[in-house]
């Protein structure tokens, strides 16, 4: 008597084949192996997709940060060209829209104040390289009672009067990069390119810093900056095999600023200017403008009105 044992990797499971001779003939008995089956079957459960997706939302990205630099502006306008610069436009600042100033009200100059604006030139990179939860929808012929895909049997599910259908879960991989070059204000906003000139840069930054005060800009506030505006991963991930923020280029840039204070001799009413300490042109700003703008419309709009 021989014994033969063959896997069936289609069906899952084992059959034992034992051949013995009787009276000269071959006579073949099929035994199958119910407990190799329950195991195969056992090891064929399917994923569960959602507790992964749990664990990778809490892995931590890995960031590639190069060191910031530090420049400093030269002041390259006297303070008295600044002064005579707001002698010309200190009425301007005590008039409702531009226009009817009054000359014979003394205004006068009651501060003068020198301080460093910073500006953030930082250019960054997100890259995520991951699995997301994916749900695909077969519908066979209503018919079909049994679907064999991948090795593993499925069974439609029918309902009244609508179609067979087998739902497959699993996970489609994607990859996103994102690129980003910005130029920021203190406060993380998109800044005023106009505001800041091209100039020289002074030798020596650090001890410009600590002789006018200059209250520098957080070690990590500009990165915080652009990983709010580059990173976000998506609802429906589910694996991550690659996430990377990058900082490959990171300067914060203090500009000299010189702020004019002014008095309404009638009113006592406090004004100011400011000007560029590079340049020496005004700094306006672009709400107030628009402000002003809108006010001078409507007051326009009134009058035609009436």
């Amino acid at each position: 008597m021989d014994v033969s044992v063959i896997y069936d990797s289609f069906l899952g499971f084992i059959i034992i084949i034992k051949r013995f001779f009787l009276n000269g003939n071959t006579v073949k008995l099929y035994i199958e192996n119910s407990g190799m089956m329950n195991k195969a079957t056992n090891e064929q459960a399917l994923t569960d997709y959602a507790m992964i997706a749990t664990e990778h939302m809490l892995s931590v990205c890995t960031d590639k940060l190069v060191p910031r630099k530090t420049v400093v502006y030269e002041t390259l306008v006297d303070p008295t060209v600044i002064k005579v610069t707001g002698e010309r436009l200190k009425r301007r600042l005590f008039t409702r829209f531009g226009f009817l100033r009054s000359n014979s009200v003394p205004i006068e100059l009651v501060s003068m104040k020198k301080y460093y604006e910073p500006y953030i030139v930082i250019s960054g990179r997100y890259f995520l390289n991951y699995y997301r939860l994916c749900d695909y929808t077969i519908t066979p012929d209503n018919d079909v009672e049994e679907v064999i895909l991948l090795n593993q049997k499925f069974y439609p599910e029918k309902r009244q009067n609508s179609t067979a259908s087998i739902k497959l879960e699993g996970e489609e991989r994607l990859v996103i990069e994102k690129k980003g070059f910005f130029m920021l204000a203190k406060d993380g906003q998109e800044a005023n390119l106009e505001t800041l000139p091209s100039a020289p840069s002074e030798k020596n930054p650090e001890e410009t810093i600590k002789k006018h005060g200059i209250v520098e800009i957080d070690s990590e506030a500009d990165v915080d900056f652009v990983r709010k505006r580059l990173v976000r991963r998506p609802e429906n991930l589910s694996r991550i095999v690659n996430e990377i923020f990058e900082i490959n280029e990171r300067v914060v840039i203090y500009a000299p600023r010189f702020k004019l204070t002014y008095v309404n001799a009638d009113t006592y009413q406090e004004k100011s200017i400011e000007f560029d300490g590079v340049t020496s042109k005004r700094i306006r700003d672009k709400n107030n403008r628009s402000r002003v703008v809108g006010a001078v419309k409507s007051t326009l709009n009134a009058i035609i009105k009436k």
